[in-house]
């Protein structure tokens, strides 16, 4: 993410400001933004709104300290003790658990509020869902138990696919529940699961290549921060190999993607910071329940299928909640 990205997103030209310059803006609320990779456009976009919405504004009444990891997990330590040490009033943690996780670990004081995938609970971020406890709360919109689901729309498209794959990060802590769960969805289906591990765009082509060669007809996209880096990579490589796939959100569908099933992204990346803003308020991450999604959208997008030379069933086109032509 380039820094002029960042400054649009966030709807200010205040972002470059060093932080002891920040630190002289006492009227200011300054929050710290944790993340394992550069946030994408769409990221920055909804928490910006999210904010913008709660009144809080870069550069008027807000500062932000912006830290990534470059998606090198063991940078995040470092980073979070940065952050800490800048007396930020809260930290979001945004891309999976290890972020808030690395934050938690870094104070038991500073409010943090987590975006991802994940369960909070089984990850150790929380205690219970509507009774956080601790310093720590967030948003998440589950999408690593909707694997199996998102499968079985999959097959909806390419029923005679006999070779799955799954497009993961190893790397993360989200792989584990994903391919159990996918692994136990393709036996009882009586076919094949080949797994690809993706941690960078450097791998996405060589994992493409190798589903290629074994012959896969249907692709989940697991769940990751990587997948949104890589999206563009994603929306080009499926439709060049000729492999369907079900995304996450709709967003890659607009990129060209075959289909998504998931819950709102950037509705979660500003239900977040909005949660951030109750919290510069006042408000303490214990008395504010995780937030679930209310809604999962399917997105089919029908010039991608026929490219694909696909047909789309007329029941599946009845359920899906946008339909891109």
């Amino acid at each position: 993410m380039r820094r002029r990205e960042f400054i649009t997103a966030l709807g200010s030209t205040a972002a470059a400001w060093p932080l002891s310059a920040r630190a002289q803006q006492r009227t200011m609320s300054v929050i710290g933004l944790l993340t394992v990779t550069n946030l994408i456009f769409d990221q920055l976009k909804a928490v910006g709104k999210g904010l913008n919405e709660s009144g809080y504004f870069e550069g008027r009444n807000l500062a932000i300290v912006y830290r990534s990891a470059d998606g090198q997990l063991d940078r995040l330590p470092a980073l979070a003790t940065e952050l800490v040490e800048s007396n930020v009033s809260v930290i979001l943690a945004i891309g999976g658990p290890v972020s808030a996780r690395v934050a938690k670990a870094a104070t038991h004081t500073i409010p943090i509020v987590f975006a991802y995938g994940g369960d909070p609970v089984v990850d150790g971020l929380v205690d219970s869902l509507n009774r956080p406890g601790g310093n720590v709360t967030g948003v998440t919109f589950i999408a690593t138990t909707l694997t199996t689901k998102k499968l079985e729309l999959l097959r909806a498209i390419a029923p005679q696919a006999t070779d799955i794959g799954l497009l993961i990060n190893p790397t993360g802590t989200l792989a584990e529940d994903q391919i159990r769960d996918m692994s136990e969805a393709v036996q009882r289906m009586g076919e094949r699961l080949h797994v690809e591990n993706v941690t960078g765009p450097n791998d996405i082509d060589a994992a493409f290549a190798a589903l290629s060669r074994s012959t896969v007809g249907a692709l989940v996209i697991g769940t990751d921060p990587i997948f949104a880096v890589v999206r563009p990579q994603l929306a080009t490589l499926t439709p060049r190999y000729r492999i369907p796939a079900i995304h996450n959100g709709r967003e890659y569908c607009e990129a060209s993607g075959l289909m998504s099933y998931g819950a709102s992204l950037p509705d979660s990346w500003r239900q977040a910071s909005i949660y951030v803003a109750r919290i510069l308020r006042g408000e303490k991450p214990t008395n504010l329940p995780v937030m679930l999604p209310t809604k999962f959208e399917l997105a089919i997008n029908l010039k991608t299928a026929k490219a694909l030379g696909l047909t789309v069933p007329p029941s599946l086109l009845a359920t899906a909640d946008e339909v891109i032509e």
